[in-house]
């Protein structure tokens, strides 16, 4: 069965559709929506790492715990839809957290620094392997072509 389909107009009168779906500069907030979650991520971290008194330090924390890994998950879950890629990361965040917290009490080494830096570390290990299988899809596609 073929999908036959139909070009409407566009409301402002203009009838190329592709001029319409390109980011322009003000159109495209998601850099600056990623910098701020990386800004406040890593503000979180610094104030759990140096034991900070301030009242923002237990929600910034939070915020990096289910972040940062959630990026680095994302990151290795292109093919999905961005609805199903932000629920998988989400709940492989959480699993992550829930490991560290639960391997680190298994040989009684609980602690709050130990915690964050073990979470970034395996984020970090994350992200560090996509980037490398991505290069190396790269290259492979050079080589071959």
């Amino acid at each position: 069965m073929q999908t036959i389909r139909i070009k409407t107009p566009s409301t402002d009168g203009s009838t190329d559709g592709a001029e319409r779906a390109r980011p322009g500069p003000g159109r495209d907030l998601s850099p600056l929506l990623t910098g701020a979650a990386t800004a406040v991520a890593g503000t979180g971290a610094l104030l759990a790492l140096t034991d900070s008194g301030s009242p923002l330090r237990g929600p910034l924390t939070l915020f990096f715990l289910l972040v940062a890994p959630a990026a680095a998950i994302a990151a290795g879950l292109r093919g999905l839809d961005p609805f199903g890629r932000t629920l998988a990361a989400l709940a492989g965040a959480v699993v992550l957290d829930m490991l560290v917290a639960q391997g680190m009490l298994a040989v009684h080494r609980w602690s709050v620094h130990g915690g964050i830096v073990a979470v970034t570390v395996f984020s970090s290990l994350a992200l560090l392997l996509v980037s490398v299988r991505r290069s190396r899809g790269r290259t492979a596609r050079r080589q071959g072509s």
